[in-house]
């Protein structure tokens, strides 16, 4: 699992996943991302969605990057935020990433 560095529950932060060494010559035609709290199980969220406190504010994706903006959160609280994407060609990749919201 990989791990993005703390949050403060107050800032509003871009987080990428460069899909390009997956790829090849592939591109990516669709992103779903998911938050798994503490005492929630995973849930796909949209724009504005809060799951377990912690907010999508918005997400955006190229060819080969998923950008996803996240906001709110509760201090002292790991979660694991998940990027699935579908490529042109059909195929299908996810991965999971820790996020721990810590007061700065």
């Amino acid at each position: 699992m990989y791990k993005w560095p703390d949050k403060d529950k107050d800032e509003i932060l871009d987080y990428s996943i460069d899909w390009s060494r997956f790829l090849g010559d592939d591109t990516i035609a669709g992103v779903t991302w998911s938050f798994t709290g503490p005492t929630t199980p995973k849930e796909v969220v949209l724009d504005a969605e809060v799951v377990d406190g912690l907010q999508r504010v918005t997400a955006t994706s190229t060819n080969t990057v998923a950008t996803i903006y996240i906001s709110l959160g509760v201090n002292n609280t790991r979660y694991t935020v998940s990027c699935k994407i579908t490529t042109t060609a059909g195929l299908q990749f996810e991965r999971s990433v820790y996020l721990r919201i810590k007061e700065k």
